[in-house]
């Protein structure tokens, strides 16, 4: 198997050093490791009986879960086989502008989206080892460029704040805002968009189910925009895009209440022991996070580390090749349980 592009290919690490699958700790995919919530698996024996038939094609219940919980209309909202169905419906629409800005480092799925349809694209590198309390960017051209950005950054993990953010949209024609991470960030913290999809047409932001929740598997994720722009969107896609047993899912996770406390309560302090353990091994740079994942940067070669990693502790991090601006000099880790959390940094130490 070729080296894979994305984290969470644990089929390939444990091809690497002929293991179990369930041999593998993963740190490579930034996945909730408290999830998923109790009542997923009561609700999936339930929903069996779904499976006789198609979902409903508006995904009517679905839509009306995530509308209340983010206290909008259901017609602003579509959901999708994970956020990266979302991505390519952006990026055909990004696509008919004259160009399409991405700051890069940029996760990889963007340029996948935009050159599937041909999309001119232009890189700003911005400043993410600082603090850019602005982006200076401004395109040639507003009424025919869009900008797609993460929030928090994939894979820094800087988080803009809405302040940041504003001045884009009176500067762009159309700005995507991918806040797959942001429900990491406790309500008091987090500074999502969503409120202003409705006072800006050119807004679209996209959000992950499946990274809080911890159902990857399942692929389920969601856009918020303006009507008009998601029939569109629409029209575009194949029917039935979203299976009925992530629909269902999808409409029971978004009110645990419970299971969102308890993400937010273990996040913080396990982030801040981790990227602590880290500071203290020779060789390594942890960088600041609002997500929950952290960059480090590496004294030897992310590959080396990747493959020593595996081959004497059946570890799977995340190497930053995909990401041209960084490449093997970096490495990215998911923030997993403090018992976990150990084993990493006890094998990190003896490397």
């Amino acid at each position: 198997m070729t080296q894979p592009i994305h984290g969470g290919n644990i089929v390939w690490a444990a091809s690497q050093v002929s293991c179990p699958i369930s041999s593998i700790l993963d740190f490579s995919a930034s996945i909730n490791p408290l999830g998923p919530p109790q009542g997923v698996m009561a609700v999936l024996s339930d929903a069996i009986s779904q499976i006789t038939h198609y979902p409903d094609p508006d995904y009517r219940q679905l839509r009306r879960s995530l509308a209340d919980y983010h206290h909008i209309s259901p017609d602003w909202i579509i959901p999708g086989n994970g956020a990266a169905e979302l991505l390519t419906w952006a990026g055909r629409e990004l696509a008919q502008y004259q160009t399409t800005y991405l700051l890069v480092p940029a996760f990889r799925d963007y340029w996948r989206a935009l050159r599937s349809f041909g999309a001119q694209v232009t890189s700003y590198p911005f400043p993410w080892d600082d603090d850019p309390g602005t982006l200076t960017l401004t395109p040639i051209n507003p009424q025919s460029s869009g900008i797609i950005i993460n929030n928090p950054h994939n894979p820094t993990g800087k988080l803009f704040s809405r302040e940041t953010l504003l001045p884009l949209l009176e500067k762009f024609a159309l700005v995507v805002i991918d806040e797959a991470f942001m429900d990491f960030l406790a309500p008091d913290a987090e500074q999502s968009l969503i409120a202003l999809v409705s006072d800006y047409p050119n807004l679209v932001v996209l959000r992950s189910l499946t990274k809080f929740y911890s159902i990857p598997g399942l692929r389920l994720g969601y856009a918020i925009a303006h009507p008009s722009r998601l029939e569109q969107w629409q029209g575009w896609r194949d029917p039935w895009s979203v299976n009925s047993l992530a629909a269902r899912i999808g409409e029971i996770v978004i009110k645990d209440q419970e299971f969102q406390q308890q993400t937010w309560q273990w996040l913080t302090p396990t982030r801040n022991a981790l990227f602590e353990g880290l500071s203290h091994l020779q060789g390594l740079q942890p960088f600041k996070s609002s997500a929950n994942f952290l960059l480090v940067k590496t004294a030897i070669s992310s590959l080396q580390l990747q493959q020593e990693l595996l081959q004497k502790h059946q570890i799977l991090i995340r190497d930053c090749l995909s990401f041209p601006e960084l490449g093997d000099r970096y490495f990215r880790i998911a923030v997993r349980t403090d018992t976990e959390n150990e084993r990493l940094l006890e094998a990190l130490e003896q490397i």
